[in-house]
């Protein structure tokens, strides 16, 4: 069911980390919160305002932005071309989608290759070029939907660097992730889902702990591993 109990997402600083089995309602949840499916139920918040049955372009001018799962840059743009489109959807200056763009850019460290076309790119700086296009709209809220997927251990080492620097410049983060060892040590803020009940939240130790999570999500081999360590 499209309803989601997730009120007010934003307002602290901080990296935040729904987990879940496969078909839960992670990318779900992310939909209701960006206004790509209006919720049948319930009320969404953001940033203290009642913002239920917002467009996605709407809420982008609001401060919320997003990543996908498979990123899909525009394969005829270079880098900065790619990441100025992001800036557009939040201003209509010309200057300040350009200013926007390229501090975007230098935030994720991809300023070196703002003129290369996006077919050069390796999976890691595709990866980046996402982020950096939801930054360009200077979000205050930023969602990012298995941001690691398909990255090597140094590349997941890197996109972790970055994520990291985000609540430093003010970006509240809520991610999607199925890598548990490396969200550990980036939230601070687990909320756990089950058929799209919250069946959990809190800090990771603790909510790793918890029974209904260990069976939901984390299996018995977690269990065991974390008795060895």
């Amino acid at each position: 069911r499209r309803h989601t109990r997730f009120r007010n997402v934003t307002g602290v600083q901080t990296c935040a980390l729904p987990i879940c089995p496969n078909g839960a309602g992670k990318t779900t949840l992310f939909n209701l919160l960006n206004g790509i499916i209006p919720p049948n139920a319930g009320q969404i918040r953001f940033d203290a305002r009642d913002v239920t049955g917002l467009r996605p372009n709407q809420l982008c001018r609001l401060g919320m932005a997003r990543t996908f799962q498979v990123a899909r840059p525009f394969p005829r743009m270079t880098v900065l071309e790619n990441v100025v489109v992001g800036a557009i959807a939040a201003t209509d200056d010309a200057h300040q989608t350009q200013q926007s763009a390229h501090e975007a850019l230098h935030r994720v460290g991809l300023a070196h290759r703002a003129l290369a076309h996006v077919d050069t790119l390796t999976n890691l700086e595709l990866r980046l070029l996402e982020l950096a296009r939801a930054l360009a709209s200077r979000p205050k809220l930023v969602l990012l939907d298995e941001t690691l997927a398909g990255l090597g251990g140094s590349e997941v080492e890197e996109m972790l660097r970055v994520i990291q620097q985000l609540p430093a410049f003010g970006v509240t983060v809520v991610i999607i992730e199925h890598t548990m060892h490396a969200m550990t040590r980036l939230a601070d803020r687990f909320l756990v889902l089950d058929h799209g009940r919250l069946i959990a939240q809190g800090k990771p130790d603790e909510v790793m702990r918890v029974p209904t999570v260990i069976d939901a999500y984390l299996g018995n081999k977690w269990e065991i591993g974390r008795a060895h360590v």
